[in-house]
């Protein structure tokens, strides 16, 4: 229910500024959660965890999958995002992940 309800307030953010809001599956049942694709083609990639326990492995997962498209040849995202229900500040990992807080899409 919080990926659902986080996934709907992105919805309504890509709107506002003519993005589209997309899940992601490959072939090989690689998955996240939630895509972004911005105007000109670029695209931004979030991975929606209630807790806080599982942000180091949503962040591996979003490196995994952006280093496969890059390898494969394909366009990588701009941005690879962790939003967290249990976190209460945003900041940028050591490995150029962002983690937010689902209360930060508000601002």
């Amino acid at each position: 229910m919080f990926e659902s309800m986080v996934e709907r307030d992105l919805k309504i953010y890509a709107d506002s500024f003519n993005a589209k809001c997309f899940h992601y599956q490959d072939y090989q049942n690689n998955e996240i959660d939630s895509v972004l694709e911005l105007e000109d083609g670029s695209w931004c990639a979030f991975e929606i965890k209630l807790g806080a326990k599982q942000i180091d492995s949503a962040a591996q997962n979003l490196i995994n999958i952006s280093n496969k498209i890059k390898n494969e040849g394909g366009k990588p995202p701009k941005v690879l995002c962790v939003i967290c229900g249990l976190t209460n500040a945003a900041y940028q990992r050591e490995d150029g992940v962002y983690v937010a807080p689902i209360t930060a899409l508000k601002n």
